[in-house]
């Protein structure tokens, strides 16, 4: 019986090529885009969940409450972790983790060779008992235990050792901490899977350092910068426990968050939500949304419900054609259920053929997808179980969502009708197909509008006046003691360069995460009514390289050492006026130590330091010339021809640092840097919505030319009677284009919403204008003209004797 159905699915298949192949062509790459997004976002959530014990494992996150302000923390202070450990039995480990942002890039020399390595962390030697990491070299339980000991990533450590076991060996890492010498003591990869501290080496807490801040630390208010991590035992319940951290915080640091006027509370964070969750201030590395991953989960579905509606639509178009077969099979004896299963079966068939035709496609694809993405998905078809769940899923679902209206459709046909020549059936489907175009072309025209949105969004914030000059200043950071001991030579030298403007030294360049913040009060107040303020410390030229505007006061002088410029929203925040807050003197009390001050001299005007997301906050730019920190030079210059520039600078570089790798950054690039994830999904969604339109103008060329085909007689007469190509044409594209406009009605309200909601994640965005409504509605209206109009202007212009030689 199966094999009979298959037989007669090829047959109907091979009989009906054209709508055979809109309908492969349809359904092929819906199931591609479909395919590759549920892999995607499969692997966004995967992260963490190879870690043994992984449901027991939680981050301990803090939620600090200053001066009306509430910050969500991905961190806490140091002294929690073991004090945690100490008084609960339920935590079976912690560990905690430093990621060395503010010390840069790390020099590793071995032998002759020297390389520049980011993303370095300290961590307990507690570390590989929490998290789990597949060893290449060396054992997990004591690689850590050693001071200055440190394990490699698999690709750095090939960097330096090629593919031999450099457990054992010593290499010299200079830093901002020093020049120290590290033992390696294991080499790991991710093969186990991918995790949200995105590591190239770990060093042991117990290698100077931070870490010996971390070690050393007794505040329970302040030092918010380490994540901490706890393995609970296996029966704990973690809300319960959740539970009993007021308590414990209240304690311990009552007294300490009393003296700071703040609040802080603790709450438990699953290890394996860190990756797709939002929200959290200074997170370790930047999460994916999980509401950008339900839109894609939401354009892959609407992606293949667009295709199964191609095959609908074309399906009951067509039954007429089907008509008769059915009325015969029904009086030889096949009832409605056969039916059903011979019409399902044909779609199943459509459905496997689809994957058959996708999967490679995809492996062609697939570079170029994870391009779009910013992935590295490999796919994998003998060792991954979830692929073949996946392409299960799919073909199930595309052939039951395909055919089951279809086949219930065909089936009703009445015997005794249709040998009459009476091929109506008790379900009507003109209206259904109707609905299902308007549907299709909804989805199109809502997706249009995301497009532009995103695209003017991101505009805007390329174009919008940020308050400083990015454009034509480069940024050179210097990460070891070695290399700041000739920043000022390379300074110097740089200034005799006739393209440099001007050039300041400083902790942080803007766009950058600023890692400083303290809280500041005036004259007469206290702790507890203090701003928090992040500082930048630099000097007296900071503000001219970077195209900084003052409102009030001056700029920094050679002699200004505790002095400092505020931005405006500072100066709102602490109720006094620009005018009069230069001469101002701002106090700051670290726990119970003296209290010290700092003068006002200037006003900033108000600039985006940090990410347009957010609000601009309280600034504060301190001048201090010879702090320690000062790891990275500004340079304005005057030329956009950067060659002969950079050549210069080069040659300078290798006369003051020769032994320091080259490396530079262009400020503006920085700065469109942290746009990285909404400019990833403007590519997702245009590429996908391109398939989308694709696939839904496929669906409407192949009723168009059917609806032409079953006219083909009434166009020959209306020919003959003297009708126009164009009114013929005109007539044919009607109906459809009524649908369309019907959609695209249906679909402003609904996108409109949309963007809405999703521009306020920015605090500074563009205006939904009536125009980006327009332009989406006419350009699917033209897509949809286009595609109509073709396929009438050929069914108008055939010789009407075609048509009628036979009646």
């Amino acid at each position: 019986m199966i094999k009979n159905y298959l037989t007669i699915a090829f047959r109907t298949l091979l009989k009906n090529r054209t709508y055979s192949l809109i309908n492969a062509i349809g359904l092929s790459v819906g199931t591609l885009c479909c395919l590759y997004i549920l892999m995607f976002v499969t692997n966004q959530y995967s992260y963490d969940k190879h870690h043994t014990k992984a449901k027991n494992i939680y981050r301990v996150t803090s939620t600090l409450i200053a001066s009306g302000e509430k910050h969500q923390m991905a961190t806490c202070s140091p002294i929690i972790a073991p004090a945690l450990k100490s008084d609960f039995p339920e935590i079976e480990q912690f560990t905690r983790v430093i990621p060395t942002i503010d010390v840069g890039r790390h020099l590793l020399h071995y032998q002759e060779k020297s390389i520049y390595e980011k993303d370095a962390f300290f961590v307990d030697s507690t570390f590989f008992n929490v998290f789990t990491y597949h060893f290449v070299f060396g054992n997990p339980m004591a690689a850590l235990v050693e001071p200055y000991s440190v394990v490699l990533l698999q690709p750095m450590a090939e960097k330096l050792f090629g593919e031999t076991d450099p457990t054992g060996k010593t290499i010299e890492i200079d830093n901002a901490y020093g020049n120290h010498d590290f033992k390696v003591t294991g080499v790991v990869d991710e093969s186990l899977g991918n995790t949200h501290i995105p590591a190239r080496m770990f060093f042991t807490m117990n290698s100077g350092g931070i870490g010996n801040v971390v070690r050393h630390s007794n505040t329970w208010a302040s030092q918010n910068f380490t994540y901490t991590y706890i393995k609970l035992n296996a029966n704990t319940d973690a809300a319960a426990f959740e539970r009993k951290l007021p308590a414990f915080l209240d304690k311990y640091g009552r007294e300490d968050l009393k003296a700071r006027g703040m609040e802080k509370q603790l709450h438990l964070q699953p290890i394996n939500s860190i990756h797709t969750t939002s929200g959290y201030e200074a997170d370790i590395a930047v999460p994916v949304s999980a509401s950008f991953l339900n839109i894609l989960l939401l354009i892959a579905l609407l992606i293949q419900i667009i295709a199964c509606i191609n095959f609908m639509n074309l399906a009951t178009a067509r039954a007429s054609k089907r008509a008769t077969e059915i009325g015969v099979r029904k009086a030889t004896g096949a009832n409605q259920r056969d039916l059903i299963r011979q019409f399902m079966g044909e779609s199943f068939l459509l459905s496997a053929l689809s994957i058959l035709i996708a999967l490679p496609l995809l492996f062609i694809l697939l570079p170029y997808l994870n391009q779009i993405t910013n992935t590295n998905i490999h796919l994998s078809l003998l060792n991954n179980p979830t692929l073949w769940l996946i392409l299960s899923g799919i073909t199930v679902v595309t052939g039951l969502l395909a055919g089951s209206y279809p086949a219930f459709y065909l089936s009703n046909f009445q015997t005794i009708n249709v040998i009459k020549g009476n091929f109506s059936n008790r379900v009507s489907a003109g209206g259904i197909r109707r609905s299902l175009v308007i549907f299709q072309f909804a989805t199109s025209v809502f997706l249009i509008v995301g497009i532009i949105v995103i695209f003017r969004q991101l505009q805007y914030i390329k174009n919008k006046d940020l308050g400083f000059k990015p454009g034509q200043t480069l940024v050179f950071s210097f990460y070891t003691d070695e290399s700041k001991q000739q920043m000022n030579s390379f300074a110097s030298d740089l200034k005799e360069l006739s393209a440099v403007n001007a050039i300041s030294k400083s902790t942080n360049y803007l766009s950058q995460a600023v890692p400083r913040d303290h809280g500041v009060f005036l004259a007469g107040d206290d702790a507890a009514t203090s701003v928090n303020v992040q500082e930048i410390i630099s000097d007296e030229s900071f503000v001219t390289a970077n195209g900084i505007n003052l409102i009030s006061g001056r700029d920094f002088k050679s002699d200004d050492l505790g002095k400092v410029l505020v931005n405006e929203s500072m100066v709102k925040r602490l109720g006094l006026k620009p005018e009069g807050a230069p001469g101002t003197l701002l106090y700051s009390r670290y726990g119970s130590g003296p209290e010290s001050h700092v003068e006002i001299v200037g006003v900033m005007k108000d600039f985006n330091y940090s990410s347009l997301r957010d609000d601009v906050r309280p600034f504060m730019l301190s001048y201090d010339p010879h702090e320690s920190d000062l790891s990275h030079l500004i340079v304005s210059v005057n030329s956009n021809n950067y060659e002969p520039l950079l050549k210069k600078i080069t040659t300078l570089w290798q006369k003051d640092l020769s032994n320091t790798p080259f490396e530079y950054r262009f400020l503006d690039h920085e700065v469109n840097n942290q746009y990285k994830s909404e400019k990833t999904m403007s590519r997702i969604i245009n590429s996908f919505t391109l398939m989308a339109i694709f696939i839904s103008c496929l669906g409407l060329f192949g009723l168009t030319a059917y609806n032409a085909e079953q006219k083909k007689k009434e166009i020959g007469v209306r020919k003959i009677m003297g009708a126009s190509v164009v009114k013929l044409t005109f007539s044919l594209s009607q109906d459809f284009l009524k649908l369309v406009l019907v959609s695209i009605i249906i679909a402003m309200p609904l996108a409109w919403y949309a963007m809405k909601v999703w521009l306020e994640n920015f605090a500074y965005r563009t205006n939904l204008s009536w125009w980006i409504f327009t332009l989406a509605g006419a350009l699917a209206l033209g897509i949809a003209l286009l595609t109509v109009s073709w396929q009438s202007w050929k069914a108008a212009t055939r010789n009407p004797v075609d048509a009628l030689r036979y009646e």
